[in-house]
């Protein structure tokens, strides 16, 4: 069995064929898919899955640091709201983005900080979006990280020394996809160095497509083409590939293999 991790299968990508879709990553051994929310428009879309797949599909709840705007406080007391009203398997996406927009490192902070608290108050993993940001996230996780904290670096693309720096706060696990198979993301290398114990699978589709698809849509059927790069890495069969990051994700986000979101 694999799990993917990180998939937007609410995405408007699949929109033509999105049971189609979620059909062929079972198919494929990938048997439980987690979900990213965005904002308060996402929100629908993830349990308008959960309850069309119940044994496979799993909602975390989060604000997205894309989606932190002008209106940020607004999009929160939203995500509290539902955070109120029903489990979650992790708090995310959340994080901090400085690709896209610098002028909102404040207030991307800001919200960084308040699910960290929710997170610790729920009991619950966070999912970490870092891009251009690690260093800032580093600086939050410094003055916040406790043994009440745990998640992820979802999509993680950093050095051998983010690597050391996340291992050093105890709960965290790094989360790959498809960039690993790209022959110059130098990944691979950083892998050497990781544990498979620290490892969970993702795709974050319907972005960043695994070669041989790289610049397609991607899906949550590649995942076992990133297991396999990972078993390259690690000299290890792709079933003890799966075995094993889908045992961390199952440890990390507190769920067993025959549970339903609903039982969550």
């Amino acid at each position: 069995m694999f799990i993917d991790t990180h998939t937007h299968l609410y995405s408007d990508s699949f929109q033509e064929d999105r049971i189609e879709m979620i059909q062929r990553a079972i198919d494929a051994g990938v048997e439980k898919m987690f979900l990213p929310n965005i904002d308060e428009n996402s929100i629908e879309g993830m349990y308008a899955l959960e309850r069309q797949f119940p044994d496979n599909c799993f909602a975390m709840m989060g604000l997205h640091p894309t989606s932190v705007t002008e209106n940020w406080e607004a999009q929160l007391e939203v995500i509290e709201q539902q955070l109120n009203k029903r489990k979650f398997i992790a708090i995310g996406e959340i994080g901090i983005d400085l690709y896209w927009e610098k002028s909102t490192l404040g207030i991307q902070r800001a919200a960084f900080i308040r699910q960290i608290d929710w997170a610790k108050k729920w009991n619950l993993p966070i999912v970490i979006h870092a891009r251009d940001s690690f260093q800032e996230i580093f600086e939050v996780l410094d003055q916040l990280n406790d043994e009440n904290l745990r998640g992820v670096f979802h999509c993680f693309t950093g050095t051998i020394d983010d690597l050391e720096k996340i291992r050093s706060y105890g709960g965290f696990k790094i989360g790959i996809g498809g960039v690993v198979t790209f022959k110059k993301s130098g990944l691979d290398a950083v892998l050497t160095h990781a544990k498979l114990d620290e490892i969970i699978l993702e795709t974050d589709s319907p972005y960043l497509a695994p070669t041989p698809f790289r610049g397609k849509r991607n899906e949550s059927a590649y995942i076992p083409i990133i297991a396999e790069k990972l078993s390259e890495i690690f000299n290890l069969s792709v079933s003890e590939i799966a075995l094993k990051t889908s045992q961390n994700a199952m440890d990390l986000f507190q769920i067993s293999f025959n549970q339903t979101h609903l039982e969550n």
